[in-house]
């Protein structure tokens, strides 16, 4: 760090002294040492710094933007705290970690908090024991550590959005008093959507480097559980899509069909085919971004891939696990890869994303209206769009990567010193095709490549060195993304 300042300070001595020969130097001599010293003592400056400034000059507010945003449909209260704490309180042993797709016990708890946080991954679950849970979650609100807060990636998309002055935000979830309470005063909330107690999701955090056992985590994240009957019926959806005729929104935010996982299969199955059919009664002309979020069960998710929502929704939301996940459950590109290995390698997710608009988006011989993904990972976004669909995907994607940066570290900008560049320097656009090879530049960050009618963004992300808050990251990140989006009219 002190040579970088060495290096500033002589560079500006040597612009002082140019400034007081410049008379005597021939114009053209002069205009090219400026220049170079100029270079030069850009390239000094951290590449943060670097990053930072160039975001600034590429986020640009769409020509034409949102005024009206429905979002729904699942919202609870979070009780956010860490995991190990928690565990400690619940008097629960350090043990080796164990995947469960459904939590049936505390033993099945601390199995699959250990599983993740040695991965360093997100994940969500359910937990099926009613009693049991509200056993946990009484110890978990009443810890001294623990904070409340806005929680379901509807509630947390509509409260991102609602900081923005010029916008009216429609939330439509199980809204019981504390969290509307909770909700930023933009927010309308029908009546209908109101309820008398609270759903409340359990957020257990844990920060890089934190040890319980043997377990060592390799990056700060979280692990979130519930028992949650009111979201995972999707009990709102139908009031959420009665309410659209009176709101009359400019775009449609559509979440929780992930929290359907906790219903028996036959169950899951007829509400799933419901639900399509209140999201087909939703106007065209409408378009609908569908966030989607941890899940275990294939069939499920191929059911939603495949011939139920996704053709239904123009844009899509998602990070590494799901994107994964969603390739491995339609034997998609790379769908033998069993996880992720440090960052995930961005000529496979490109190839993914690449496959998913190409297999299931909107194409001229398919009934699709899938014509965007947003993906988000630690280390780096990448924004893909058919063309001619959307516009200021290069801001949308800085500017959802900038979010990442200010929401992680409760900064309302970016502080260099507090952040750090992990995005891979070089990197391959695909494995399947014939690639480029890419070379990151601080000062061009967002990077823009074409393939068969698809265009990728991708940028990097400045992760915050000592996290302050993981949970909702994901879903502020995608909010900022649709805020600087536009739409092209069809």
């Amino acid at each position: 760090m002190w040579q970088r300042s060495v290096c500033v300070g002589l560079l500006a001595l040597a612009l002082g002294y140019l400034c007081v020969l410049g008379p005597e130097l021939p114009p053209a001599a002069l205009r090219q040492l400026s220049a170079s010293l100029l270079g030069t003592l850009r390239r000094a400056r951290s590449l943060e710094a670097r990053t930072v400034a160039a975001w600034q000059a590429a986020i640009v507010r769409p020509a034409r933007g949102w005024a009206r945003v429905a979002v729904g449909v699942n919202a609870c209260v979070d009780v956010v705290l860490s995991g190990v704490k928690l565990l400690e309180a619940l008097g629960l042993e350090p043990s080796d970690g164990k995947n469960h797709a459904v939590l049936n016990s505390r033993q099945d708890l601390k199995e699959a908090f250990a599983h993740f946080m040695e991965r360093g991954a997100a994940a969500e679950r359910f937990f099926s024991d009613a009693e049991a849970f509200q056993d946990i979650a009484r110890t978990a609100s009443e810890h001294p550590a623990a904070q409340l807060y806005v929680g379901g990636n509807a509630a947390l998309i509509g409260q991102k959005l609602a900081t923005n002055p010029d916008l009216k935000i429609l939330l439509c979830g199980p809204v019981g008093p504390k969290l509307h309470e909770l909700l930023d005063d933009n927010v309308v909330v029908p009546p209908e959507s109101m309820q008398e107690r609270d759903e409340f999701h359990l957020i257990l955090e844990y920060q890089a480097g934190e040890q319980w056992g043997r377990v060592r985590a390799p990056a700060a994240n979280r692990f979130i559980f519930s028992h949650d009957l009111s979201n995972g019926a999707l009990n709102m959806l139908e009031v959420f899509v009665s309410s659209l005729d009176e709101f009359q929104p400019d775009l449609v935010v559509l979440s929780g069909l992930h929290m359907m996982e906790g219903q028996s299969k036959e169950m899951r199955q007829r509400r799933l085919m419901e639900a399509v059919a209140s999201i087909s009664d939703i106007p065209t002309d409408i378009p609908i971004h569908l966030e989607l979020a941890s899940m275990t069960d294939q069939d499920f998710m191929s059911n939603i891939m495949h011939q139920q929502v996704f053709p239904l929704v123009n844009s899509i939301g998602l990070n590494e696990q799901e994107l994964l996940f969603l390739t491995q459950s339609a034997s998609g590109p790379h769908a033998s890869l069993a996880s992720w290995s440090g960052i995930p390698d961005v000529g496979v997710v490109s190839d993914i994303l690449f496959w998913i608009l190409k297999e299931h988006g909107k194409m001229a011989e398919r009934a699709s209206d899938l014509t965007r993904i947003h993906f988000h990972t630690l280390a780096y976004h990448i924004l893909v769009t058919v063309d001619g669909h959307w516009g200021n995907q290069a801001a949308a994607v800085a500017a959802g990567a900038r979010a990442a940066g200010t929401q992680a570290c409760a900064t309302d900008t970016i502080d260099t010193s507090k952040v750090f560049l992990k995005a891979p320097l070089e990197f391959v656009t695909s494995h399947t095709e014939a690639p480029s090879r890419i070379s990151l530049n601080p000062d061009e960050p967002v990077v823009h490549w074409h393939r068969e009618g698809i265009s990728f963004h991708f940028t990097p992300v400045l992760v915050c060195k000592d996290p302050v808050r993981t949970v909702g990251l994901g879903d502020a990140i995608s909010a900022e993304g649709l805020l600087y989006s536009e739409v092209y009219p069809q």
